[in-house]
């Protein structure tokens, strides 16, 4: 059976690579099924949610609403070439030099992702409430060259990089571009167009680390195959449809947030309404404004938001998932009684990328 990839490696620099297991006790992957059988092998997971998007005509269409912003495809992807071309040209990035990226869910923070992943970089995103300790273990675990962060979560990290072993550049940017961070000014110095890195479908694209609950973080490496994989699996089930938006409270850091609000709309040409601060009252006035039709949270949160939730405030809602914590069966009945929607219990771990 064929598996993706095998094909040269587009990085100069192997660290992430190197650390995976030998082949003999490498994971058995079957991609036999007709929606995996034709990944190429060669692919760049940026190039395949966003160069994609803007090749089938979908430049002019929101991908992100932020509070009272909104941010479109077109947009999008003039910000990830921008923030390619400064990693590269400014930073001197190589293909392979990983990069973390601290934020909440933010238009920037998703632009920051795809602009790595452009550039051939290796994306390693994490929560914005870690504090100096747990990024100085994270930068020096997976031996992080530069960091892209919100300007507004500068604090821990100023406190962690002098630690960083391999760390040689902090760059500041704001949650929608609007000139006050470092990254932004020099994103407004260069042009887009950034061709994006031709990597091998087998090259590694993401390390997502786990929470840590039994011991030391671990970081997860994924491919680029992996980000078009679990597109094409987990919503052939739970589906999304060009005309929604999808809200809700897991962190782009979570391999959960990740997928429900970055690579499935994207894959999907859907449109995301991202909360830095994702509360129950944040996220019901975003549903009710937006009139969002997938909800992805945690049963904590699907608790608070029947509390509060008025008689139309959820009205747009076609399907909604949880995950993260156990579902009790007083909650999923309670759900459906509001709603008439019946709750998607979803499993998973760090490892598998998507629940």
């Amino acid at each position: 059976m064929r598996i993706p990839g095998g094909v040269p490696t587009a990085h100069l620099d192997t660290f992430a690579s190197d650390r995976l297991p030998p082949a003999g006790l490498m994971p058995r992957f079957d991609y036999s099924a007709p929606f995996l059988s034709n990944i190429p092998d060669r692919l760049n997971g940026a190039a395949l949610l966003i160069d994609g998007a803007i090749a089938e005509g979908f430049a002019a269409k929101t991908a992100f609403y932020c509070a009272d912003a909104a941010m479109s495809y077109g947009e999008l992807q003039d910000k990830a070439c921008r923030i390619a071309r400064v990693l590269v040209e400014d930073f001197g990035l190589v293909p392979g030099n990983r990069v973390l990226v601290r934020s909440g869910n933010t238009p920037m923070a998703a632009a920051c992702w795809l602009g790595i992943l452009k550039a051939g970089g290796v994306c390693v995103n994490t929560m914005a409430l870690l504090r100096a300790r747990e990024l100085t273990y994270i930068l020096n675990k997976a031996r992080i060259d530069i960091a892209l962060a919100d300007i507004d979560l500068a604090q821990e990290l100023e406190l962690a990089k002098g630690t960083g072993e391999a760390l040689k550049h902090v760059c500041y940017f704001t949650a929608l571009c609007s000139g006050q961070g470092e990254l932004d000014q020099r994103m407004d110095r260069k042009s887009g167009g950034f061709k994006p890195v031709d990597t091998a479908a087998d090259d590694v694209a993401l390390i997502t680390f786990t929470s840590g609950t039994t011991g030391n973080p671990k970081g997860a490496l994924h491919l680029h195959r992996d980000i078009l994989a679990v597109c094409r699996c987990w919503p052939r089930v739970y589906t999304l449809e060009q005309d929604e938006i999808v809200t809700g409270s897991p962190s782009l850091a979570f391999t959960y947030g990740m997928a429900a609000f970055l690579m499935y709309p994207l894959y999907y040409r859907a449109s995301a309404a991202l909360l830095p601060k994702p509360t129950p009252d944040a996220i019901l006035e975003t549903v009710e404004r937006r009139k969002v039709t997938s909800l992805y949270t945690v049963p904590t949160m699907y608790h608070a938001l029947l509390e509060r939730a008025g008689g139309g405030t959820l009205s747009s809602l076609r399907k909604c998932t949880s995950a993260g914590e156990h579902l009790r069966q007083r909650l999923w009945d309670g759900w459906l009684d509001k709603t008439g929607i019946r709750l998607v219990n979803g499993l998973g771990m760090t490892e598998f990328l998507t629940h």
